[in-house]
């Protein structure tokens, strides 16, 4: 059976229905719907997108559901964390879209958010939406092997599910190793060597981002398949695989 996996839906009800449709063709083949963070955003769409969400029609698979950037910001914006000061946001979007993130996630929306886990830990498998570090970090297939590295060990899982970067990707590490060292003006500490056994690191796509097309990732834990698919909806309506992009990387 195959995992369906989700991220960065951003308050777009319409392009999570079409994504539903998709799924719904294969759904003797999928046991788990996972959404990996940026459920909501700055859309009127956002609030109806959560009660759909949260109560799935009969016979549609229950998703579960991680904190993203976006819910983040709510949470900041609403000071449940943070000091109500959304400084990235503003950064980011400027004041207009933090009006607008205020207005269409109302704050019992955000309350629930607030309780929704960092990500899942399932089989060898980590999903999270950005990395073990951050929600903002997005890892890329530009991203170095040693980070990916990290970011995996840190949770020992030999595959990290991401949806930061909107990309889908497949970036392989195989085996080698890492040495380090510390050297002070006193001592040097004989070198620590840290040998890498193969992962991967998966970039799951995006749903909402894009008008008109979505990505997101079918997984076979059981094969360790990665099939990432693309959902066009609207005038351009219809289903395809989508060409993935590999990157391998050699850790000495």
């Amino acid at each position: 059976m195959k995992w369906a996996i989700l991220s960065g839906i951003e308050g777009n009800l319409t392009a999570y229905e079409a994504v539903l449709e998709d799924i719904r063709r294969l759904s003797r083949y999928i046991e788990a719907l996972y959404i990996i963070g940026d459920l909501v955003g700055p859309t009127l769409q956002s609030e109806q997108l959560v009660e759909r969400v949260r109560k799935p029609r009969r016979g549609e698979l229950e998703p579960l559901v991680c904190k993203g950037w976006w819910e983040e910001q709510c949470l900041i914006l609403h000071a449940i964390t943070g000091n109500g000061t959304p400084t990235e946001l503003i950064e980011k979007y400027g004041l207009e879209t933090v009006k607008q993130l205020w207005e269409y996630v109302p704050r019992q929306t955000v309350r629930w958010l607030s309780t929704l886990d960092f990500g899942f830990f399932e089989l060898d498998s980590l999903l999270i939406h950005g990395s073990t570090v951050s929600v903002s970090e997005a890892l890329t297939p530009e991203t170095s092997p040693i980070i990916m590295l990290d970011r995996a060990t840190r949770m020992q899982a030999n595959n990290l599910f991401c949806g930061r970067s909107g990309l889908t990707f497949e970036y392989e590490i195989t085996n080698g190793s890492i040495t380090n060292s510390v050297t002070t003006l006193d001592t040097q500490i004989s070198p620590h060597i840290i040998n890498a056994h193969p992962r991967k690191i998966i970039g799951v796509g995006n749903v909402g981002r894009t008008p008109g097309q979505a990505s997101y990732t079918i997984y076979n834990p059981n094969t360790n398949e990665v099939d990432f698919k693309i959902v066009y909806y609207g005038n351009n309506k219809g289903f395809n695989a989508q060409p993935m992009t590999r990157a391998g990387n050699k850790v000495m």
